[in-house]
């Protein structure tokens, strides 16, 4: 019996492994996440493109709408140049800021804060190198640890 329970254990200990290790892509796991919790705001058919976005702010943000995201080449643009750690800062928990503070953004990863940190967790592990840092502090080894595999 003893052997039995070992081998159980041994056995998860294995799928656990395996799933926490599987590469986090856009198309499989990111997507979805976006899909379900931010297209409303950053989605093509409302949402204006970056620079449209910051030249008349105040007018899409009280429409509620942010900039467009809601594609691989969009989420770049905010996770590695030319808006250096700016999907970081505004998903991240607050965990590891001066001031304990969550980015705008993270409220909406979930209904719940368990829902909240898995799906933050997803994102940090595809992104790789979670900073927070914007283009003038980012250093090269910063850079080469951002993943954000398609």
């Amino acid at each position: 019996m003893g052997k039995t329970v070992l081998a159980v254990i041994i056995f998860m200990f294995l799928v656990v492994s395996s799933v926490s290790s599987e590469e986090i892509t856009y198309r499989k796991h990111i997507k979805p996440i976006f899909d379900s919790k931010c297209i409303a705001c950053h989605g093509a058919n409302s949402a204006p493109e970056y620079y449209a976005f910051k030249e008349e702010q105040d007018k899409w943000l009280a429409k509620g709408q942010g900039m467009r995201m809601d594609t691989y080449s969009h989420l770049i643009f905010y996770t590695a140049w030319p808006d250096t750690g700016s999907i970081m800062r505004r998903l991240d928990d607050g965990k590891n800021t001066k001031d304990g503070k969550p980015g705008n953004m993270y409220k909406y990863l979930g209904s719940t804060e368990e829902e909240r940190q898995r799906n933050l967790e997803i994102f940090k592990k595809w992104v790789g190198n979670w900073t927070l840092k914007r283009w003038a502090e980012i250093t090269k080894e910063d850079m080469n640890g951002i993943k954000v595999k398609y």
